[in-house]
C-alpha cells in the first residue's frame, strides 16, 4: 500500500513538473519576461532619471504586484553602465538602459542600444521660484495634510507630490521625502494627454487634420479595415481597436510595452474589435500609433522626436524636467512614458486652462481645448482627457467611475495609473496635480480638490 501511494505521488509530481515546464515555456515565459521588463524599466528610471532610491521604488511599486515570485526576483543596478538587469529564478533576464535626454530604454536580449549616447538637451528656464512654496491658507495646508496622510496603512496612498495653481499662480505644493520641485515622476497615462497636445501642435502647423485617415504605413491600403480609422478616432479611443488594459498580467498593453521592440508595429497589426467610430475602448495601442505619427513628423529618430517635443511644448511651458521615453525604433511611448515634475505637469494643466496659449504665444490650435474635453459617444472621455460629464454609468471593464461627482461639472482631467492626476477646473481657475504610488486606487484626489475649492471660496479677499 505504501509503495502504491509512493508511485502515485511520484507520478503526480512528474505530471506537475511537466505541466510547469510546459507553462514556463509558453504562457509563463511571457509572464516572467513581463515581470523582469517592468522591474528593469521602473528601477532604471528611478535611479538614473528621477534620482530616487531604486530599492525603495521596488518595494513600493513593483514588489506588491509580484509577491508570489518575490523571492525569485534578482535585480542589479549598474551605476557605471547606467543600466538595470533583472531576472526571475536566474532566467528571463531583462535589461533597461538610461540614455541622456531620452530616459530609459527596455532592450530585448543583448541587442545594441540604438542612439545609445542620447543627447544633451538645452536647459529650459522656469518662471517658478527655486524654493518650496508653502500654502499661506491654513485650510489648504490641512487639505495637503490629509492628502499625504495614510488613513488605511493596509492600503497605502503613498502620495509623492501635490501642486496647486490658482489664477496662474503657484499657491501651494508638498512633496514626500526624497522628492522635490524638479523630481521627474512617472506620469503613466498622463502621457496620453501630452500626446494629444503634440497632435494638436501638428494640426496647428497644418501637418495633420483630425478627420484624415491616420497616416500609418501598414494601414495605407483602402482594402484594409484600419484604413478608415481617423486621427480623431485614435484620440477619442473609438477607433475600433480593442480595450487593451485589463486586470490580467498579460494583455495587449503589457505585451506591447514589455515584449515588443516595435510597439507601433505591434499596435498596427492588432485586429479591430469594432467598426471605427462605433464603440469606445481604452487604447494604449492607439496612443502609441499617434506617437509614431509624431515621430515621423519630427524626423524619424528618438532624438528627433525628443527635440520636437522640447521645442514645441516643453520649452514654451517651462517644463524643464520633462522627458518622453521611446521604444527601440525611436517611437515615443506616448501612451504612458512621460516623466516630469509635478510642477511641470501643473504647467501643462495651466496651458489648457489658458486655452492653449502661454505668454501670448499660441501653442495649441484655437478651439483645441474645447475639443479635447468634448464628449466621445456616451462616455466620460474626451480626446486625451477624462471629463466630468457622465456620472450615471461606469467605465467598462474597469467598473470605475467616469468622473468625480463632487467637483464642478466643467472639471476635466488627465489621469494615470497608480494615482497620477492633473485636474483642471475652469470655473475656479484652478489646476491641481497629485502624484503617487497608489496601488489600491484610493487616492482621495476628489476630496483634495473639493477641499481646496472650499478653502478658496472662504479665504479673505485680496486687498
Amino acid at each position: 500500500m505504501a509503495l502504491r501511494l509512493l508511485k502515485i505521488t511520484l507520478v503526480t509530481l512528474i505530471v506537475f513538473l511537466i505541466a510547469a515546464a510546459i507553462w514556463i515555456g509558453t504562457a509563463g515565459k511571457d509572464l516572467f519576461y513581463t515581470a523582469t521588463g517592468s522591474i528593469s524599466h521602473s528601477l532604471c528610471a528611478s535611479a538614473f532619471l528621477s534620482r530616487l532610491d531604486p530599492d525603495r521604488t521596488f518595494t513600493e511599486e513593483q514588489l506588491p504586484l509580484m509577491r508570489s515570485i518575490g523571492g525569485a526576483i534578482h535585480y542589479e543596478v549598474d551605476h557605471a553602465r547606467h543600466e538595470v538587469r533583472t531576472s526571475v529564478f536566474g532566467e528571463f533576464a531583462a535589461r533597461a538602459v538610461y540614455r541622456e535626454g531620452l530616459g530609459c530604454l527596455l532592450v530585448h536580449g543583448d541587442e545594441a542600444v540604438p542612439e545609445a549616447a542620447g543627447f544633451k538637451p538645452a536647459p529650459i528656464a522656469s518662471s517658478y521660484p527655486a524654493n518650496l512654496v508653502e500654502p499661506a491658507d491654513p485650510a489648504i495646508r490641512r487639505a495637503l495634510d490629509r492628502a499625504f496622510a495614510e488613513p488605511d496603512p493596509a492600503h497605502p496612498r503613498l502620495t509623492k507630490a501635490v501642486v496647486v495653481l490658482h489664477d496662474g499662480q503657484l499657491i501651494a505644493e508638498r512633496y514626500a521625502q526624497g522628492y522635490g520641485v524638479d523630481t521627474p515622476i512617472w506620469g503613466h497615462s498622463l502621457s496620453k494627454s501630452v500626446t494629444s497636445a503634440l497632435i494638436g501642435i501638428l494640426v496647428r502647423q497644418g501637418r495633420l487634420r483630425l478627420n484624415q485617415p491616420a497616416p500609418i504605413a501598414a494601414w495605407c491600403s483602402p482594402a484594409d479595415p484600419h484604413h478608415a480609422v481617423t486621427i480623431d478616432q485614435l484620440l477619442r479611443m473609438d477607433s475600433g481597436l480593442p480595450f487593451d488594459e485589463t486586470d490580467g498580467a498579460i494583455s495587449p498593453m503589457t505585451r506591447m510595452l514589455f515584449l515588443e521592440r516595435d510597439m507601433a508595429g505591434y499596435a498596427a497589426r492588432m485586429p479591430l474589435a469594432h467598426p471605427p467610430g462605433s464603440a469606445w475602448g481604452y487604447s494604449n495601442l492607439g496612443y502609441v500609433l499617434l506617437s509614431r505619427i509624431v515621430r515621423d513628423a519630427a524626423g524619424g529618430s528618438a532624438v528627433d522626436a525628443e527635440r520636437f517635443v522640447r521645442r514645441e511644448l516643453f520649452a514654451p511651458l517651462g517644463m524643464r524636467s520633462a522627458v518622453v521615453e521611446t521604444d527601440t525604433t525611436g517611437t515615443p511611448i506616448g501612451s504612458g512614458s512621460v516623466y516630469a515634475s509635478a510642477r511641470d505637469f501643473a504647467r501643462f494643466g495651466q496651458l489648457y486652462l489658458d486655452d492653449g496659449v502661454v505668454d501670448g504665444r499660441r501653442i495649441l490650435p484655437e478651439g483645441w481645448v474645447d475639443y479635447s474635453r468634448s464628449q466621445t459617444l456616451d462616455t466620460g472621455y474626451g480626446a486625451g482627457f477624462w471629463t466630468n460629464l457622465v456620472n450615471s454609468s461606469r467605465v467598462p471593464v474597469w467598473n470605475a467611475p467616469w468622473g468625480m461627482p463632487r467637483l464642478p461639472k466643467d472639471m476635466y482631467y488627465a489621469r494615470g495609473a497608480l494615482g497620477q492626476y492633473v485636474v483642471i477646473v475652469p470655473s475656479e481657475r484652478l489646476v491641481v496635480v497629485r502624484m503617487g504610488i497608489s496601488l489600491d486606487y484610493g487616492t482621495g484626489v476628489d476630496d483634495l480638490v473639493a477641499a481646496i475649492i472650499d478653502a478658496l471660496h472662504h479665504r479673505p479677499a485680496r486687498t
